[in-house]
């Protein structure tokens, strides 16, 4: 049974600007009374053939087939599933939304789930006050301003601070209710190793709350001060060798660190605007990014970037700016970084900083401008890394030679046939003063090149639709007819409603799916053929691809201005297909009823002529 009911899946169904919604992905422009189009989210394109619906909130992309609803859109932008896509919808617009009857177990993991959440909640508002209400804190808030960090910034991130006691924590959770185990479950308390006690697992840190993109916190990441005089103090706000500087939340039911880039919930909006998103290393640098004005800025939370991660940066934007350190980690964070970008046809770009610097430092010495400067200097990663590599050995000497060859086949492997492949290619012939033809074998010698987008085993990065656009091959001149005749009912539904009548839908339609849609579209309103005839909507998330050909229909419609005499015209095509498909069947089975099926095709063939002749008319004398 549905977590939620269909009553609130259809208030937020119909809460949603659909225009707005997608207008985050791509831009758009009216194309008719009742259509939008724009270049396609869900794959490169020059010339728009995606569409919208905005008042059925319906999508289709007449160059890839992706196609769905508000809720299919979500899914596929967000990678979330249906549940997620709702509640992220019903959140934004503001729809409270009504559970139906739960299994208990069910009832039970989602209720401690939430109570998880609000605990976290809490818990960073507690940080929050602390940091700028206690004298403790004031520490934390003078190192903050030495980063050159202000207020307003650090509050938009939650930013706050743990006091140093062992018990505040868990004490004010208590007071609120809860219970020990749920602070374990949350990463906020930890069991001391003498007697097993409680006590807060974060003290005397600078709280970074670790949140989601619907703006849950998840954890913290906690950075603990620099000493000054004697380390080791009970609750004293110094790192030491027995305590590390930076101390996260551990992998639990909430929290995967793979999966999480440090604020993507502020940089996903303008990151979609932009079409690019800058990614740096840790807390202080993305908060020092936004507060200059680079609002499109994530990070890392380290330098082992995930495959989870570039999924969520692959669904930001299609061109991914590196601000990492060039130290060794920082290089193989870029080289994996590579690997996984072209999985998802992501350009990958790396922004030159000064060695040692970071983002924040880069900004507080020099200004936003330096830093929006690196920015314009990025360089295919690429090429970056055959700079790199080639700067760190002695060409003369074979062994090098060898080592430079090694680090660079696999960024090679993964460089389809290009102009800038021939162009990194002459760069190492010349640097190693090789063949081009030598080099360019040598670079090549180990690994396959990756697969091409398009070819077998290339990665499509898309999943919902992504069968049903592999089923859908040529269609043929019969079902096309079938489709513009449905196509011109949507876009004139007084029109449409008695042609829709007038056919044997088992004998004019050739296709299953086009059947389907006939009998629905006859048997519901063609003003919202997205609804059953009980005005339901959900009825369609069983039939897929019904779902995704009722999408197309009601896009193409909204572009269409349709006149009697036009749709009379689409009527006959499929009287006359039908007859076709007749005196076919008829001759093939020797029958002598051929004679009278062709008298009757010319009948309705004159008939046609005559309307289609009345119909180009028409149209010629409107363009005059």
């Amino acid at each position: 049974m549905a977590l939620y009911t269909t009553e609130s899946r259809d208030r937020v169904r119909d809460a949603v600007d659909f225009v707005e919604l997608v207008s985050a992905r791509t831009e758009l422009r009216r194309a008719g009374s009742a259509r939008y189009e724009g270049l396609c989210p869900f794959h490169d394109e020059r010339t728009p053939s995606f569409g919208i619906d905005p008042v059925q909130k319906v999508y289709y992309c007449f160059g890839c087939q992706a196609a769905g609803d508000v809720f299919t859109f979500v899914q596929e932008t967000e990678g979330l599933d249906f549940k997620g896509a709702l509640e992220l919808l019903a959140e934004r617009y503001g729809v409270e939304l009504e559970r139906q009857q739960e299994d208990p177990r069910a009832a039970e993991q989602r209720q401690r789930r939430e109570r998880l959440l609000e605990l976290l909640a809490r818990t960073t508002n507690y940080y929050e006050r602390y940091l700028w209400e206690s004298r403790e804190a004031t520490r934390a808030r003078e190192y903050l301003a030495a980063r050159g960090l202000e207020e307003a910034v650090l509050r938009e991130f939650k930013v706050g601070y743990a006091p140093s006691a062992w018990d505040r924590v868990l004490m004010a959770s208590r007071e609120g209710g809860f219970g020990e185990q749920e602070l374990y479950a949350t990463g906020l308390a930890q069991r001391s190793r003498q007697g097993g006690q409680p006590y807060d697992r974060f003290r005397a840190r600078i709280m970074f709350p670790l949140i989601d993109l619907r703006g849950r916190v998840l954890g913290f990441g906690a950075r603990a001060l620099e000493r000054e005089g004697a380390a080791g103090d009970v609750g004293g706000a110094a790192t030491s060798a027995a305590t590390p500087k930076y101390l996260n939340t551990s992998d639990n039911d909430l929290y995967h660190k793979g999966r999480q880039l440090y604020g993507a919930h502020l940089a996903r909006p303008h990151a979609t605007r932009a079409g690019e998103v800058l990614v740096c290393e840790g807390y202080t640098d993305t908060i020092a990014l936004h507060q200059a004005g680079m609002r499109n800025a994530v990070g890392l939370m380290g330098t082992a970037l995930t495959a989870e991660q570039v999924g969520e940066l692959a669904r930001m934007a299609n061109r991914v700016l590196l601000a990492l350190d060039a130290d060794s980690s920082g290089q193989e964070a870029m080289l994996r970084a590579f690997a996984l970008a072209n999985k998802r046809k992501l350009e990958l770009r790396v922004v030159p900083l000064p060695p040692g610097t970071d983002p924040a430092e880069m900004i507080q010495r020099h200004g936003a401008a330096e830093m929006d400067g690196a920015i314009d200097r990025s360089v295919a990663f690429a090429r970056f890394r055959a700079e790199h590599v080639l700067s760190e050995g002695d060409p003369s000497v074979t062994e090098d030679q060898d080592r430079m060859l090694d680090r660079l086949r696999p960024v090679f492997a993964a460089l389809a046939p290009s102009a800038a492949r021939m162009e990194l290619t002459q760069i190492v012939s010349s640097r190693l003063g090789l063949r081009e033809g030598i080099a360019e074998r040598l670079l090549s010698g180990r690994g396959a090149a990756a697969p091409r987008a398009g070819s077998p085993g290339a990665p499509s990065g898309r999943s919902a639709n992504g069968e049903q656009r592999a089923a859908r091959t040529s269609i043929s001149r019969g079902e096309e007819a079938e489709r513009a005749f449905l196509t011109l009912c949507l876009a004139a539904p007084e029109l449409g409603r008695p042609a829709l009548e007038s056919l044997d839908i088992d004998r004019h339609f050739s296709s299953g799916l086009l059947r389907r849609a006939a009998r629905r579209l006859r048997g519901g309103d063609l003003r919202e053929p997205l609804r059953d005839p009980s005005g339901q909507l959900g009825d369609l998330d069983q039939d897929l691809e019904l779902k995704a050909l009722m999408a197309e229909l009601v896009v193409e419609a909204g572009a269409e201005r349709t006149k009697p005499a036009l749709l009379e015209v689409q009527r006959m095509q499929l009287e006359l297909a039908y007859l076709d498909r007749q005196i076919q069947r008829a001759r093939g089975q020797g029958g002598g009823e051929v004679s009278e099926l062709a008298r009757e095709r010319a009948r309705i063939k004159s008939e046609f002529d005559h309307a289609q002749a009345e119909v180009l008319e028409a149209t010629a004398h409107e363009g005059g």
